[in-house]
């Protein structure tokens, strides 16, 4: 069966992390995702981290449901290549630096003059413009930028500390896939391309604004400023593990004290602050010991009858064997042709009609070189002299 991008397709010019990511959501929904690659090939391929037989784990992930073809962009008709591929195509995401693509003359001001109707996305650090435009950025370093390491910092040292996770690239990779298939819906409206600019900073501020930068929302010398929690108040020790509770509703706190077998501490004034408020340092430090007087079982079992909203906090070795994840079936294992058998998170997006899924295993480099030269009209003795002169490989 199709899926949602069926017919659409996709000139793949990034490497790492964020631009993979967005490309593969689009070729899990169906989307024709050619990955292009230097004659060196992604840096991922050989990046540190589980491996077999050559395949990292994350650059199949990734990197799934694409072709590759490898082109040396910088080489004597190198560029040219991939003008012809993006003849033949809807959209263009690339994640170089600024200036990069101007110099190949793959920009979007270049492109778009032949082929009007093209959707140009752009995935970049930190915009191209401002002072820090041109610098080379990592997910660690838009994490400082933003203030994602400032809202973790450690409450007893004051050190900022990061997200364990590249959480920015991430992020980046949901927003510029969102954009995109938004500039191909408005291209059925209006028959005309545009370029779709995705910074990770931006997409970074964007998560961040609803809750954690609140207090910088108003203006004025009036501005409100309330003092933030801090969600490790949402980790609880038992007497034999953790849990996550998070109450937030007046019912959901009568339910949690009615499984800890504790009073309405709402109601009680020694938990009151000045403000008429409520002293959260004071109790939870009170709810702490409660809740080392049950088992992680017995909790989750009492504040399940409660309604309150509970989980166990899985390890990474539990998380493939919880009931929940077993039950949505949302990992999906597959027979990789090289790598053997793996395991991946499923498209999250389930649809109804066009549905996602895993058709094509992450390819080996430049594997559909040939393939995908052919289907843009060059033949076999056009493609032996480009590979002779490594134009293509």
């Amino acid at each position: 069966m199709a899926g949602a991008l069926d017919g659409t397709r996709i000139i793949d010019l990034t490497t790492i992390f964020s631009g993979p990511i967005c490309t593969s959501i689009l070729g899990d929904q169906g989307a024709d995702v050619i990955k292009v690659e230097s004659p060196t090939g992604d840096w991922m391929r050989t990046a540190p981290g589980a491996q077999r037989n050559g395949v990292v784990g994350s650059f199949a992930m990734m990197n799934r449901n694409k072709r590759a073809i490898s082109v040396d962009m910088a080489s004597d008709g190198g560029s040219d290549i991939v003008r012809q591929l993006i003849a033949t195509a809807d959209v263009v995401v690339e994640n170089y630096r600024p200036g990069v693509m101007e110099r190949l003359g793959l920009d979007y001001e270049t492109l778009s003059r032949a082929h009007p109707g093209l959707i140009y996305a752009s995935i970049n650090g930190v915009g191209h413009t401002g002072p820090y435009a041109g610098r080379r950025v990592y997910d660690a370093i838009v994490q400082a930028v933003s203030g994602f390491a400032s809202l973790q910092s450690d409450p007893h040292t004051e050190k900022p500390v990061m997200i364990n996770s590249l959480i920015c690239d991430k992020l980046t990779a949901l927003v510029a896939a969102q954009g995109i298939t938004a500039a191909l819906t408005a291209r059925q409206h209006s028959g005309v391309g545009q370029r779709v600019d995705v910074s990770m900073l931006e997409a970074a501020l964007f998560v961040l604004w609803p809750d954690n930068m609140v207090n910088d929302t108003f203006l004025g010398d009036d501005a409100p400023e309330v003092p933030l929690g801090s969600h490790e108040n949402f980790v609880r020790k038992t007497a034999d593990g953790y849990i996550c509770t998070m109450p937030i509703q007046a019912a959901e706190w009568q339910g949690l004290f009615r499984a800890l077998e504790l009073p309405n501490l709402l109601e009680n004034t020694e938990y009151h602050n000045d403000a008429g408020g409520i002293d959260l340092l004071k109790l939870y430090e009170t709810l702490g010991s409660a809740y080392e007087q049950f088992t992680t079982d017995e909790l989750l079992d009492r504040l399940e009858r409660e309604g309150v909203p509970v989980g166990p906090i899985n390890a990474r070795d539990e998380v493939v064997n919880d009931p929940q994840v077993v039950a949505m079936e949302s990992l999906w294992e597959f027979d990789h042709p090289f790598a053997g058998r793996m395991r991946q998170a499923r498209p999250p997006a389930r649809f109804s009609k066009t549905p996602s899924e895993i058709f094509r295993c992450s390819p080996e480099h430049g594997e559909h070189t040939t393939e995908i030269l052919q289907e843009v009209g060059l033949d076999a003795d056009t493609i032996k002299d480009l590979r002779q002169r490594r134009v293509v490989l």
